[in-house]
């Protein structure tokens, strides 16, 4: 039998003014499962990404987020990483003056509570870049300043590939990417799960183009704050074909 790894239980949420965003979702996500989580703007999937991984701008009012078995629901962003929650942000924000060798040394001790060293360090971000199509110029630039969209999004992947989480949560990691890139950060994503085939992911995303290379089991669709259908790669056909119009 599967271990759970993600268990969210009756998750309301709202923003920090009031305005109610999550109205009573329910999901479990079960170790090397892949969930798609599908919706219109404005639904809440972002909100929802955000909050997974403890982001002050939301506010849980009821339910809980239990994370291989334990409620995390009131720890900070930073607890859950260590814990080995991953979030690949739909805009990856810029760090001047910190270098992306330096930003993953950091990370990873934090993560790891373990020293790294710099050539250690340098070595495996060296193989992943070559497999992410990234120069090994880019590990010395600092962190996402005047990186390209695909650019950006191939470093967060690089980053979930060296710090090794146990879950990963892909909020739109595809938007902004042509075809290549995407293919490029795609076949990343799959050499990360075959080397951690327990890796649980939710990915986030409006688009069949990066589901056709990830392949989810598990696929949800999202309207206004409640998942109002669930099954599986069927799911994303439909919504390809029909829009949203069957589910609003």
């Amino acid at each position: 039998m599967a271990n759970a790894l993600l268990e969210i239980t009756d998750l309301h949420i709202h923003a920090e003014d009031g305005t109610k965003i999550i109205n009573g979702i329910s999901l479990e996500i079960n170790e090397g499962e892949v969930h798609a989580l599908m919706g219109p703007n404005g639904c809440g999937k972002s909100t929802l990404a955000s909050t997974l991984l403890g982001s002050p701008e939301y506010v849980v009012e009821n339910g809980t987020i239990k994370f291989k078995g334990e409620d995390i629901t009131s720890l900070d962003s930073s607890e859950r990483g260590k814990k080995g929650m991953f979030l690949a942000f739909q805009y990856p924000q810029e760090f001047p003056g910190v270098s992306v060798l330096n930003f993953l040394r950091q990370t990873f001790e934090a993560r790891t509570s373990k020293e790294i060293s710099i050539l250690n360090l340098r070595k495996q971000m060296l193989f992943w870049m070559e497999r992410l199509g990234m120069d090994s110029a880019f590990a010395d630039r600092y962190l996402n300043e005047g990186f390209s969209g695909g650019e950006k999004k191939r470093n967060e992947i690089l980053q979930m590939a060296l710090l090794e989480p146990d879950f990963a949560v892909l909020d739109e990691t595809d938007s902004g990417l042509d075809i290549d890139a995407l293919q490029v950060v795609a076949n990343g994503v799959n050499e990360i799960r075959s080397s951690r085939p327990q890796l649980g992911v939710l990915v986030i995303t409006h688009y069949q183009r990066l589901l056709d290379h990830l392949k989810p089991s598990h696929v949800h669709i999202l309207v206004e704050g409640v998942i109002v259908d669930s099954g599986g790669f069927d799911l994303v056909e439909k919504l390809d074909s029909e829009g949203y119009e069957a589910w609003l």
